[in-house]
């Protein structure tokens, strides 16, 4: 097996990394998109209550529905390629980022608001100087559930042609070629380990 997995590296490294640049730039443009559209409306349902609940629940509806049937949803309406599977993971990529800036806004204390404007800040000087370094490690726990989780789940895109490294997982599975699975889904662990662990690190860094 380790030799197989040699063998193949020899032979196509250059194809190998142009599967992980697929994965990286489908994942990234996924969460910088979820992060654009989930942040803003953590932080405007932690103002509106019944907002709050309108919305948590339904970004908790979308990531019951499984992530291969939106794929295959979006086929229908706007054909195969990377523009489904981008919007697939946008879609499971949002819930998290939105809950957890909703209740990173909540959980800032109210004796730290007050405090501020004791001491003259205007709304948007506590938004600035207050709310945002506190809720700061709340928004970035969710950003790194939603990445792991779009790392994880990019592999599908091979299904409608957006490439990655999906494409030697089902490739493996198509030929049994157990090499092939292995160099997948490892390098998509890895991927997601990484994240994970720069992003606690991170997220450890903005607390103290």
């Amino acid at each position: 097996m380790l030799d197989e997995i040699g063998l193949y590296f020899q032979q196509n490294f250059d194809q190998y990394l142009s599967y992980v640049y697929q994965h990286l730039g489908l994942s990234i443009q996924a969460i910088g998109i979820s992060c654009l559209i989930g942040i803003p409306l953590g932080y405007i349902s932690h103002k509106h209550p019944k907002l709050s609940q309108m919305i948590t629940l339904s970004s908790q509806a979308l990531r019951i529905i499984p992530s291969l049937a939106v794929l295959f949803l979006l086929i229908s309406f706007i054909g195969i390629g990377r523009a489904p599977a981008l919007i697939a993971l946008v879609l499971l990529g949002i819930p998290p980022i939105l809950v957890n800036t909703t209740v990173g806004f909540l959980e800032v204390p109210a004796v730290m608001i007050e405090t501020g404007k004791g001491l003259g800040m205007t709304d948007r000087e506590l938004l600035k100087r207050v709310k945002i370094p506190l809720a700061f490690p709340f928004v970035l726990t969710g950003v790194k559930l939603a990445l792991v989780e779009i790392i994880s789940s990019a592999t599908l895109a091979t299904y409608i042609g957006a490439g990655g490294l999906g494409t030697l997982i089902f490739t493996g599975l198509g030929l049994n070629r157990m090499d092939l699975l292995l160099i997948g889904g490892v390098s998509v662990a890895v991927l997601s380990l990484a994240v994970s662990i720069l992003l606690d690190y991170i997220i450890k860094r903005s607390v103290d």
